[in-house]
């Protein structure tokens, strides 16, 4: 994904012989949309001119009496796709009213470019750098389906404990129990050359690669860590990730999921976003406190945990998150921070002692999330914190999830459900909406969203529903 101007997505189409331009953007959820155009309809009007679309079919948009929209191709975000029968050239888009010529307040590329515009106007600092770990899941089978007299789901994976005694000849053994993904060879390993794959298309669209390896839960759980990019950049490799992802496990006669928890007593799915504060080429987070860092540093990490049960309500938005986020369990959910300390929501790694690799780690949101909105609350946060010199709890180094319950529970944590983070959101939303940057209409709509669809999720239960809802994120 290298930068250009559209007289060089023009080129590269002549160069590469594409056929088909690809418009991709992504709706409030956070599922990638696309349509496609003959390539001879790109011309060097499309990137101020636009595309037009339908606005009230996508989900968090315009209702139907306003539902004339348009695409504004990003030239910087061109590359070709990889897995398509004719040559496809993807570009991402910024959404804009035909009307007005504004951009779209709930375009969520928008509201990532606005938070590092406002990050500059801030004086803090004039770059962002994040880095997520995004976790998932590949499944040799998916089935589910319900009716007005049956309900049911089932996912399955070659190398899942409870296929140990498959009656199939042969049955070569290999199988991962519960929590022992991490980090066997093959053939316990099944999916090692999938994994690889992936990482390999990913580097040949411009992703640099850092580290691949199977996870902790049995049924195929994986994990890829992309090289940290500036907020809007990361996003935006974040869908092709998910994209890459889904694509070559398909071709390969599988599928992945970025759903939270789809595996009952198993792990879950996580994203570790890894995020520091730079100015002038400096690093902010380096300095002489706790674990080496600066009072940046630790004021950032302040907003973070102060705002987090509302960074939640866009950072793990379904109600699956919340099988995933549970106190005493796998996934870190209390709000302290520590250094090198996986069980605290916030941490310190301490890998490396250059001072610009300091960073910290937040452990809580899931790749269920929209990216553009999961990254910019969490710098509007982070920000924030810095800006009121929020200073955290004091850091814990000690194992969070063996502490006696009634010390645990004098730990604030993350919120227990949706419902929670939707109400801790509702309550605490000013520091997203500084400078503009998230706006009332965008979130009042994922609040009436995301109440709609968790009431829906409530109803439902136990039917599937939120099984095909969420898998396919």
């Amino acid at each position: 994904m290298l930068q250009r101007t559209p007289a060089e997505v023009l080129r590269l189409v002549e160069d590469e012989s594409i056929e088909i331009v690809d418009l991709r953007f992504c709706d409030l959820p956070g599922m990638l949309q696309h349509f496609s155009a003959p390539a001879h309809m790109l011309g060097e009007d499309s990137f101020t001119e636009g595309f037009g679309f339908d606005g009230s079919s996508i989900r968090g948009f315009q209702q139907i009496h306003e539902s004339d929209m348009i695409l504004l191709p990003d030239p910087s975000t061109a590359y070709v796709d990889p897995f398509r029968e004719h040559r496809t050239l993807n570009l991402h888009c910024f959404v804009h009213d035909p009307v007005t010529g504004e951009p779209y307040s709930r375009d969520p590329r928008f509201v990532a470019r606005k938070a590092e515009q406002h990050l500059a106007a801030s004086g803090v600092a004039d770059t962002a750098y994040f880095g997520p770990e995004a976790e998932f899941f590949i499944f040799d089978n998916v089935s589910y389906g319900q009716g007005v007299n049956y309900a049911n789901y089932r996912v399955d994976s070659i190398e899942g404990h409870w296929n140990s005694g498959l009656d199939t000849k042969p049955n070569q053994g290999y199988k991962l129990r519960p929590k022992e993904g991490y980090f066997p060879v093959p053939p316990s390993d099944h999916f090692q050359d999938i994994r690889s794959q992936m990482i390999l298309t990913m580097e040949e669209l411009g992703i640099e690669i850092e580290i691949q390896h199977h996870e902790v839960a049995t049924g195929g759980q994986a994990e890829i860590d992309m090289k940290f990019d500036t907020l809007l950049r990361m996003a935006d490799k974040l869908m092709v990730y998910k994209y890459v992802v889904k694509s070559v496990a398909f071709q390969s006669g599988r599928s992945a999921t970025f759903m939270p928890k789809p595996l009952f007593e198993d792990n879950g799915s996580g994203m570790h976003p890894h995020q520091s504060l730079w100015r002038a080429g400096e690093p902010l987070f380096a300095g002489d406190g706790y674990a080496g860092f600066s009072d940046i540093g630790r004021w950032y990490i302040g907003g973070l945990l102060a705002h987090a049960p509302a960074i939640l309500g866009f950072a793990a938005p379904p109600t699956n998150s919340y099988t995933r986020l549970v106190p005493g369990y796998e996934a870190p959910v209390n709000l302290v921070y520590s250094q090198r300390n996986r069980s605290a929501a916030c941490r310190i790694p301490l890998y490396s002692k250059s001072p610009k690799a300091k960073r910290v780690e937040f452990r809580c949101p899931d790749a269920s999330s929209n990216p553009y909105l999961a990254f910019a609350a969490q710098l509007m946060a982070g920000l924030d914190g810095v800006l009121n010199k929020i200073e955290p709890p004091e850091p814990l180094q000690v194992d969070l999830f063996d502490l006696p319950a009634e010390e645990l529970a004098s730990i604030p944590h993350t919120p227990g459900s949706l419902e929670e983070a939707l109400d801790a959101l509702e309550a605490d939303q000013d520091f997203l909406k500084a400078g503009g940057v998230f706006t009332d209409d965008l979130i009042e709509t994922w609040l009436s969203y995301k109440r709609i669809e968790e009431a829906d999720a409530i109803r439902l239960r136990p039917h599937p529903w939120e099984f095909a809802l969420y898998y396919d994120i």
